[in-house]
């Protein structure tokens, strides 16, 4: 296609460690620092956009050095296409590589800011803007000790936080307990119980059970069983009493329909790192459409690839519970510019694109146009 303002011309991408301020602790596995990649496309007419891939092997899959493989393949082949062809781009780099959609959310991302800089609009304006306001978002708490649990939990509450996204699911009796240590110090809160996968049917149902008994506010039981255990997740629905959201559980949209055609959930859970930007859209769209409600979530992002996923909140109507916090777990924030964080409100930006920029460094590869 011939040259012009909205071509991309300059696409980099380099490793990024963002240390994490206490140990990320989940039912599959442990996170001591953000392994990411940044990304910036440049088109001819010298507008920049950003992305970020954030593979987390115990979630997803993919690790950094399949991710920046997967980049190394596929920018080459976005070199001198337009950015406003965003959909065709999507499509072309989910067939490429199917495996791999945290690099292929990194383009995305990177894309669409362009895109939107080039419009003059901000990114969440390209989904609609639909529901411009500030939004609160919960806050995760790794497993770890009680005391531990505790400490960093009165942390959060001297913040404002409220909502609190518990990471469970390997020791019920200890999950219960860490819960009611937090319900009893800290008033006003409620929780998200997230098992990733580490509960059986029977395990999940006893930790329901004693947080009812201790008179917890569970407001999300988040994929307590392994992902294709989809019979278990629609009887925890029914037996428990509490909603059920899908996350590992839905990876593409075929996913989805599964998930709500057998009744396993409540809620679907975003993530644009498990299947890209595009693929989450239709999965958002999809999902309300079918009856179930919105929850938005992420890997261990910084505020580039978490204010794509604001974007669509903003963007899009539906997103009723917001996690969207991982930027506020890492140890430095890199990113300039953006939406910003008052305590656990989530303010949007006005500025196009993602409204933000993070520095290059000298060694990020770079594929050119000739």
């Amino acid at each position: 296609m011939p040259a012009h303002s909205t071509s991309i011309k300059r696409i980099e991408f380099w490793p990024a460690d963002i240390p994490i301020t206490d140990p990320f602790v989940v039912a599959t596995g442990a996170r001591v620092v953000a392994e990411n990649v940044f990304v910036r496309i440049t088109l001819r007419d010298g507008t920049c956009g950003y992305g970020e891939a954030a593979p987390f092997p115990e979630v997803g899959g993919e690790d950094r050095i399949t991710c920046l493989n997967a980049l190394s393949g596929l920018a080459p082949t976005l070199i001198g296409q337009s950015v406003h062809d965003y959909r065709e781009l999507a499509d072309h780099m989910a067939q490429a590589t199917p495996m791999q959609p945290s690099a292929r959310c990194a383009l995305e991302s990177a894309v669409l800011d362009a895109s939107s800089r080039s419009a003059k609009i901000p990114l969440w304006q390209f989904w609609g803007g639909a529901d411009v306001r500030p939004r609160v978002t919960d806050i995760t708490i790794p497993i770890a000790t009680q005391e531990k649990t505790l400490s960093l939990a009165r942390g959060w509450h001297e913040r404002g936080f409220r909502l609190f996204k518990m990471k469970v699911g390997k020791d019920v009796d200890g999950d219960v307990r860490r819960l009611e240590s937090l319900h009893r110090a800290l008033p006003g809160i409620s929780f998200i119980g997230d098992g990733n996968q580490g509960f059986s049917r029977r395990e999940c149902m006893a930790f329901a059970k004693g947080v009812q008994q201790f008179g917890g506010v569970m407001v999300l039981l988040e994929q307590p069983v392994v992902r294709d255990d989809l019979d278990s997740m629609a009887a925890i629905r029914r037996e428990s009493g509490i909603p059920v959201a899908a996350d590992e559980s839905v990876r593409s949209l075929d996913d989805a329909r599964r998930v709500i055609a057998q009744g396993a959930a409540d809620y679907i859970n975003i993530k644009i790192m498990k299947t890209g930007v595009a693929e989450a859209a239709d999965i958002a769209a999809f999902t309300l459409s079918s009856g179930l409600k919105l929850m938005i979530g992420g890997m261990l992002e910084s505020r580039i690839a978490m204010g794509c996923s604001f974007s669509l909140v903003l963007g899009m109507k539906g997103f009723d519970v917001l996690d969207l916090d991982t930027p506020l777990l890492l140890s430095t924030d890199p990113i300039q510019g953006g939406y910003r964080y008052d305590g656990p409100t989530l303010q949007p930006w006005a500025e196009a694109g993602l409204g933000l920029s993070v520095t290059v460094p000298a060694d990020a590869r770079a594929v050119v146009s000739r």
